[in-house]
C-alpha cells in the first residue's frame, strides 16, 4: 500500500477536521476502505457540513488564498478527492489512491 501519500492525506483531512470542522461535544470520523479495483479510499467525516472545503464552495467572492492549501496537496497526492454532503449536517471529504501505482 503506498504509505507516504495515506499518511500525508489523513493528517490533511483530520487536521482541517479538527480545526474547520469542530462543533462542540462532537468530533470527526476518519474510514479507509480498500476498494474493488483496487484503491485505499480515506473518508473524513464532521458535522460542518455548512462549511465546505473553499474549492467546492459555491459561494461568489470567496478568496482561494485565505484557505484551501492543505487540499492542494491532498490533489496531488490523490488519484481522486471529493465532496459529499449528508446526512444533514455532516460532510465527508474523501480521497482515492490506486494502489497498483
Amino acid at each position: 500500500m503506498p504509505l507516504d501519500p495515506a499518511r500525508l492525506i489523513v493528517a490533511e483531512l483530520a487536521a482541517n477536521a479538527a480545526v474547520h470542522g469542530r462543533v462542540p461535544g462532537r468530533s470527526f470520523r476518519l474510514g479507509l476502505t480498500v476498494t474493488a479495483p483496487a484503491a485505499l479510499r480515506i473518508e473524513v467525516s464532521d458535522p460542518r457540513g455548512d462549511q465546505l472545503p473553499a474549492q467546492v464552495r459555491a459561494t461568489a467572492g470567496a478568496d482561494p488564498a485565505e484557505s484551501g492549501h492543505g487540499l492542494l496537496l491532498v490533489g496531488e497526492l490523490a488519484d481522486r478527492w471529493g465532496v459529499r454532503t449528508g446526512p444533514v449536517p455532516c460532510k465527508t471529504v474523501w480521497a482515492e489512491l490506486d494502489l497498483g501505482r
